[in-house]
């Protein structure tokens, strides 16, 4: 099940690129996680004469980081290498090629010991068709028109289609885990949940097999595509997460600065997973607007405001630290915060007033690195 650190690894992966007329950001960050399992692929332009196609691709490796980096790294040439896609059967290549890849790694030597898995969420953007394939709890979603007008589904134990299949194969659903174990029911490795005999690769406790959606292209319309492992969706809902892209790229076209934000208040959420999103905008995505950025600098400086008059109010007392001016905050409710963020989405500006109207706190690492929900500072500080 994962362990943890004392305090987590805030240092974040970025990468951005553009080509097609699609625009991408990537931020990863290992949190409060012991290993960084996550990864990822972003590529605008393929070979083989579909240059005017892109791929994008987030894995979330579970029981060490083999499988995932693998994956990441090979997943597209197996795809692009079946016969299938050779012939432009884009769904059955994808399929094909994900049961390719994962038959093959099988053999691979250092597989041999290796205990680990990963789930998978893909996507092709060709110039008219959105091809998303997922394996596991990774997700993806479309915005359209200000609203998540697809999902995939994650492939959890307890689905009823899953754990039919999981039982069929001898084994059992417990605590929502297989066998009591495992927290996905399709993943690539985690070959010691494949090994029944009399099954075909996909009649095993756990299933390499993904789940590949079609979705024609508005270009009017659809705003953006995020690609996010769960360490993402454990803390924001799918409107949650496209209200609060919306809100950012309202404020800025750099697509690190969003994912960046994203990851951030995820932390600040509460997520103990690794973290990594991939953000694809399309043409139909909101561009900054003056108007939204003069409501967030007025929103900056309102809660700059509310944190001077807490930090007086306690002036007689015994003063306040960092957690109780952030339940401070929570407890007084401010209007007009980050869609889908809310308040720890402003953590970082919060922090920053923090130190400049306490200039004297004793341990600014502290402050900045653990979660909203769980800020243990014991700093108190006095105007």
């Amino acid at each position: 099940m994962g362990a943890f650190l004392d305090k987590p690894q805030t240092d974040k992966y970025n990468e951005h690129g553009a080509g097609n007329g699609l625009r991408y950001g990537v931020a990863s960050m290992q949190g409060w996680r012991v290993e960084m399992e996550d990864a990822h692929r972003a590529i605008t332009g393929l070979e083989g004469g579909l240059s005017d196609w892109s791929y994008f691709a987030v894995f979330d490796g579970h029981a060490g980081a083999l499988v995932s980096a693998h994956s990441a790294e090979h997943l597209l040439e197996s795809i692009m290498q079946t016969e299938e896609f050779k012939a432009e059967d884009v769904i059955k290549g994808i399929h094909s090629g994900f049961l390719r890849l994962d038959d093959r790694m099988r053999d691979l030597p250092e597989m041999i010991t290796d205990k680990s898995g990963s789930t998978a969420v893909c996507a092709f953007i060709s110039p008219r068709q959105i091809y998303i394939a997922n394996c596991g709890d990774s997700r993806a979603v479309l915005c359209r028109s200000g609203n998540p007008v697809f999902s995939t589904r994650d492939h959890k134990p307890v689905l009823p289609a899953e754990k039919e299949r999981i039982q069929k194969a001898g084994g059992s659903v417990m605590i929502q885990r297989v066998n009591g174990s495992l927290a996905v029911s399709r993943a690539l490795g985690d070959y010691e949940y494949k090994n029944v005999e009399g099954r075909g690769p996909c009649e095993q406790l756990v299933s390499p097999e993904p789940e590949i959606f079609v979705r024609e292209r508005d270009d009017v319309n659809d705003e953006f595509l995020v690609l996010a492992c769960d360490g993402i969706w454990d803390v924001m809902t799918n409107e949650d997460l496209c209200d609060f892209i919306r809100s950012r790229l309202l404020l800025t076209d750099d697509l690190e600065a969003v994912t960046n934000q994203v990851i951030d208040t995820c932390l600040y959420k509460g997520s103990r997973d690794n973290m990594s999103i991939v953000l694809v905008t399309l043409p139909g995505a909101p561009k900054p607007s003056a108007e939204a950025q003069k409501k967030e600098a007025e929103l900056e400086m309102a809660i700059e405001r509310r944190i001077k008059e807490i930090v007086t109010q306690q002036e007689g007392q015994d003063g306040i630290d960092f957690p109780q001016l952030l339940q401070h905050l929570i407890d007084q409710e401010m209007p007009n915060l980050p869609p889908g963020g809310g308040l720890p989405a402003k953590r970082p500006f919060i922090e920053q007033v923090f130190r400049e109207v306490c200039p004297s706190r004793a341990n600014s690492d502290q402050h900045g690195t653990n979660a909203m929900s769980n800020a243990t500072s014991g700093y108190r500080c006095h105007l």
